[in-house]
């Protein structure tokens, strides 16, 4: 044996979980390559937790939720690896892009950080155009190098370093029916207008129609959501209502703070 042999990087898989029954399954059978899979629940009253346990996943409990943003950054927090897969309980992680990060975490540069592809499936499809085609979230850092920003919604990882891309595809299957992706978006759009109205933001019911019409004609027309037939036709109608219901949802309670 080569004593002298450096030892490989290690991972951290990690993600918060609340009522991910449905989906948890999937999502960790997908990751028995990591060293090791950190599940933080939020808060489930179904049996996420006890399927965690028994797909060998390290399962801890939140005890006080502050949004999206912190919540994420404490199942880093509890990571012990250098390396760190922040992902959702409803995406899972191809066999290509297990290969793809095995070889990266074990290459000696100077990134810190990767966006990698995803491909989410939209109720018949997997969606094609939209804008979605576009979708690279950072995903794959150091932990000494990056950590989530505190946001209650639309969180991000900010890192200290160069960034490259991972084009090998982590799979999204958010969205199964149009009555889940109307729940999704309704949910993230209250926190959305709780965050804006703490920062001091406004809203009307003008900019509201104004800017769901070009949330449509920017999702429909220009990134092409045509091309994916009715899906994304429905995809460009729901997500212009989600815009709509933000921003009301902003001026409701600047109405109601008055």
């Amino acid at each position: 044996m080569d004593i002298n042999k450096e030892i490989p990087p290690k991972l951290s898989c990690v993600l918060i979980v609340k009522n991910e029954a449905h989906n948890i399954a999937r999502c960790l059978n997908a990751l028995g390559w990591a060293n090791e899979i950190i599940v933080l629940d939020t808060g489930s009253t179904d049996n996420t937790a006890e399927l965690c346990k028994n797909l060998g996943a390290k399962l801890f409990y939140l005890d006080n939720w502050e949004g999206f943003g912190k919540a994420k950054q404490a199942a880093v927090e509890l990571a012990q690896y250098p390396w760190v897969l922040s992902i959702d309980a409803d995406e899972v992680v191809s066999p290509e892009l297990q290969q793809a990060i095995q070889t990266t975490i074990n290459k000696a540069d100077s990134y810190v950080g990767y966006r990698i592809k995803r491909s989410t499936w939209f109720i018949t499809r997997w969606i094609k155009h939209c804008g979605w085609d576009k979708d690279y979230p950072l995903r794959l850092f150091r932990k000494d190098s990056g950590a989530f920003t505190p946001d209650l919604v639309h969180e991000s990882i900010k890192v200290s370093g160069r960034v490259g891309i991972l084009q090998e595809p982590l799979l999204h299957y958010s969205y199964p029916s149009l009555e889940q992706h109307q729940t999704r978006l309704i949910f993230y759009g209250r926190l959305w207008a709780e965050e804006q109205q703490r920062k001091g933001k406004q809203s009307s019911i003008s900019s509201a129609i104004f800017h769901s019409i070009w949330k449509f004609i920017s999702m429909y027309f220009w990134q092409k959501g045509w091309l994916d037939g009715k899906a994304g036709l429905l995809l460009s109608i729901s997500s212009a209502f989600s815009v709509y219901y933000k921003h009301v949802r902003l001026w409701e309670l600047q109405q109601k703070s008055r």
